[in-house]
């Protein structure tokens, strides 16, 4: 019988897969939030949680929180190593402190749930870029 080998998989593949999860979490725990009780009653008459009243302004800002994880699974793959180590650093810091604190304090259950699995994702990415190996060249 044979053994199977893992063949190497590029870092700026996993630091994508890594963002790639993260939004399949964002868009499961959007869609189970649905059905918490009150939650359609509210949007219907354009409330958005604690954020109160819908506005241009918060719906501008909740896009751009959701936008950017969406494009880091591209420029993680896109960007050349030397600015793709410190955006993820700074992207994914950011991210793993925002979603620590969801998870801490919402009340419902699921959500708490999601948003740890989001902020250990984060935090996997701001750990893979920090550790990014250094190919160093020979002097000439």
């Amino acid at each position: 019988m044979s053994q199977r080998v893992d063949a190497p998989v590029d870092i700026k593949v996993r630091l994508a897969a890594l963002w790639a999860s993260t939004m399949f979490c964002y868009i499961y725990c959007d869609y189970f939030e649905l059905y918490v009780p009150g939650k359609l009653d509210g949007m219907l008459r354009g409330q958005m949680g604690p954020l109160g009243a819908v506005s241009q302004g918060i719906l501008v800002g909740t896009s751009l929180l959701m936008a950017v994880p969406s494009l880091m699974i591209a420029l993680s793959v896109l960007l050349p190593a030397r600015l793709n180590r410190p955006v993820n650093i700074a992207v994914g810091g950011f991210y793993a402190f925002l979603l620590a604190l969801i998870a801490f304090t919402s009340a419902w259950y699921f959500y708490s749930l999601f948003a740890g699995i989001e902020a250990l994702l984060a935090a996997l990415v701001v750990r893979l870029a920090w550790t990014w190996p250094a190919h160093r060249t020979s002097p000439a």
